[in-house]
């Protein structure tokens, strides 16, 4: 775990001169060269140590270095490492049955992919074959993976450096974003009534019968974690179901236990057309992702060529290790315990927003929360907008060095901070990372008018 600093110097050195780091300016940064993991945290070069808050990109659901996928891999590369998505293996027979027993409702056959952008690439793909349609609607604050369809499915301003070449069709509503309600509801059921009004509105102003599909997250995610208000899932369906529309459920971020349950759209009682994957079904120890199907939907292809295919769909290797790590969930208990200690940082964040005035809104569902500073509670008046520009950041990145300095890791975006540990956390820990978050938060808090 330690190195001279010369090595350390040449790792950053040859990593920024010699490839691209996503999301970021690629000079004038120090990336940390991280040389281990263990449960919940990391550790550098330097042996310094990180609570891991947000399980990296919310994707390493059983913490770092589970033993037993090192065990379910390593075995299946003695036995075949690859071979066409033609063929099959053991691992493919004990993944897709598997799946099929969680997912919900009539969910019966997948298709595997290497990651979630491909998974919504292909579920957008599948939905226009199958309805014969060709329009999408999917939420402005949202995101759905970076590749072109994806990244135009999504309404993440990201994408905005690339808008002019974005993919056809693709249609935006607005959030049920009880926080910052664009129709100024006052109860959380009065803005899921206007919010559905205003899909079934779009509806109408696109044309039923040109519509495909309504792409709508489990439980959102990257956006803020805007908590989906009651009864919208249901609603949207009832929605497509009335026009002939297929719901497609990103579950990308918030399947496998992040929520409490197996995925997020459980927490809503809603089966979707098709559901997107990835993530949480290898804990992220190796790229996976899938789109879950119907049996009506696969069926009609069964005399006709699916025109989906990935030269890595079903790769042994990462199959196995969707296996051992689902495994893990049912014998570790993980998905209860990513319910309780949901229930835990809730009354910590309760006993937090009582110190910092800063603190305007947390969102929190199983363990995929997020908390949004504000200068004014009364206003909501951001700390730094959505979509700020680094110049207009304020305060956060002194917030976001002070998490580093004290020993912890999270995302953050603008004004919002994420809270989403490992499943496997414990109270200890969450305490640990609280009395972290109330330190940084303390120099936001400053910033209060």
């Amino acid at each position: 775990m330690t190195t001279t600093s010369i090595s350390k110097s040449e790792i950053i050195k040859n990593s920024l001169d010699h490839t691209i780091t996503s999301w970021s300016k690629q000079k004038g940064f120090s990336p940390p060269v991280i040389t281990g993991a263990e449960g919940v945290y990391f550790y550098d070069i330097d042996g310094k140590k990180y609570l891991d808050f947000s399980s990296q990109l919310v994707c390493v659901n059983i913490g770092h270095g589970h033993p037993k996928v090192l065990e379910a891999v390593s075995a299946q590369m003695k036995e075949v490492s690859y071979i066409n998505p033609s063929m099959t293996t053991k691992a493919r027979s004990d993944l897709g049955k598997k799946l099929a027993e969680i997912t919900p409702g009539n969910l019966n056959r997948v298709f595997f992919t290497l990651g979630g952008a491909e998974a919504v690439e292909n579920a957008i793909k599948l939905a226009r074959i199958y309805t014969g349609r060709h329009k999408i609607i999917a939420m402005y604050q949202s995101y759905h993976g970076a590749t072109y369809s994806a990244f135009s499915a999504g309404g993440d301003p990201r994408k905005l450096a690339v808008d002019s070449q974005q993919a056809p069709n693709f249609i935006h509503a607005e959030n049920p974003y009880f926080y910052r309600c664009p129709w100024n509801s006052k109860t959380p059921e009065e803005c899921t009534e206007n919010a559905l009004a205003h899909l079934e509105r779009i509806v109408q102003y696109e044309g039923p019968g040109n519509i495909a599909a309504i792409v709508l997250e489990g439980e959102s995610g990257s956006s803020g974690c805007i908590k989906l208000t009651p009864g919208y899932w249901k609603g949207v369906k009832s929605i497509c179901e009335k026009y002939g529309i297929l719901t497609i459920d990103d579950e990308v971020m918030s399947g496998f236990g992040r929520t409490g349950k197996w995925f997020g759209i459980d927490n809503h009682g809603v089966t979707p057309d098709i559901m997107c994957m990835a993530k949480g079904i290898t804990s992220a120890y190796l790229p996976l992702g899938g789109i879950m199907i119907s049996e009506e939907i696969a069926k009609t292809f069964d005399d006709k060529p699916l025109p989906l295919g990935l030269t890595y769909s079903s790769h042994p290797v990462t199959l196995a290790a969707a296996n051992a790590v689902i495994n893990i969930y049912e014998e570790e208990d993980l998905i209860n315990n990513a319910a309780e200690m949901g229930i835990y940082i809730n009354e910590k964040m309760c006993e937090m927003m009582g110190k910092h005035p800063s603190i305007g809104d947390f969102r929190n569902t199983g363990l995929l929360g997020c908390i949004e500073l504000v200068k004014n509670r009364k206003t909501k008046e951001p700390m730094a907008k959505w979509n700020a520009s680094p110049n207009e950041m304020g305060v956060m990145p002194k917030v976001t060095a002070k998490l580093s300095e004290l020993g912890m890791y999270t995302m953050s975006r603008w004004n919002l901070i994420f809270v989403a540990p490992p499943l496997c956390v414990t109270k200890e820990q969450i305490d640990e990372g609280m009395e972290i978050l109330s330190e940084a938060i303390k120099i936001a808090d400053q910033e209060t008018i």
